[in-house]
């Protein structure tokens, strides 16, 4: 089976020590995590794990479920991206002498649409979103002009294309359950 990159949403109670029980299947599995992101849900007490990995979709579901055992993991998703939307965030350091020297470096700049945070005579700040090849992109093309001093990428953010968050019809059909 053909590797792809697979998006896992995992949503679990705020409790220390689950994103080690997390990453301990992904490490099991031999299954390398290439981009993760931990955050608070939109349900109260709720975090939500944006994991991105390459596997097959066998692997990937196994992972999936094997990560839905676990005691403070309320659900476990494997999604394409065709379910959901994606942004990620880059910050990069630039020299600002190399900057006002080479006009080709604000022209980089303005070609992806990319924005200027803070600038020194030190080093520049800028800021990008998108997908990740376009971040890659704008990276490469300042690489080349020997301007960039530091870089950093999140890793996904994404939320689904569905209406609804599907966890909350799951908690609501736990909560029926529990006072019946």
């Amino acid at each position: 089976m053909e590797n792809k990159l697979y998006t896992l949403i995992v949503h679990s109670e705020n409790r220390a020590g689950i994103l080690s029980q997390i990453t301990s299947v992904f490490t099991r599995q031999q299954v390398n995590i290439e981009s993760l992101n931990v955050s608070a849900s939109s349900i109260k007490g709720i975090h939500k794990y944006t994991i991105t990995a390459y596997s097959d979709e066998e692997q990937i579901q196994k992972i999936s479920q094997q990560i839905e055992k676990k005691i403070d993991v309320l659900q476990s998703r494997v999604l394409t991206d065709d379910d959901i939307f994606i942004q990620e965030v880059a910050l990069l350091k630039i020299s600002t002498p190399i900057m006002l020297e080479n006009k080709n470096v604000c022209k980089v700049i303005r070609e992806h649409n990319a924005q200027i945070l803070e600038s020194n005579s030190i080093f520049s700040v800028v800021t990008a979103t998108g997908l990740t090849d376009k971040i890659m992109d704008l990276y490469f093309a300042l690489d080349e002009l020997n301007c960039v001093l530091q870089y950093s990428r999140t890793g996904r953010i994404v939320i689904t294309k569905s209406k609804e968050e599907q966890l909350s019809a799951k908690i609501a059909k736990l909560e029926r359950e529990h006072n019946q």
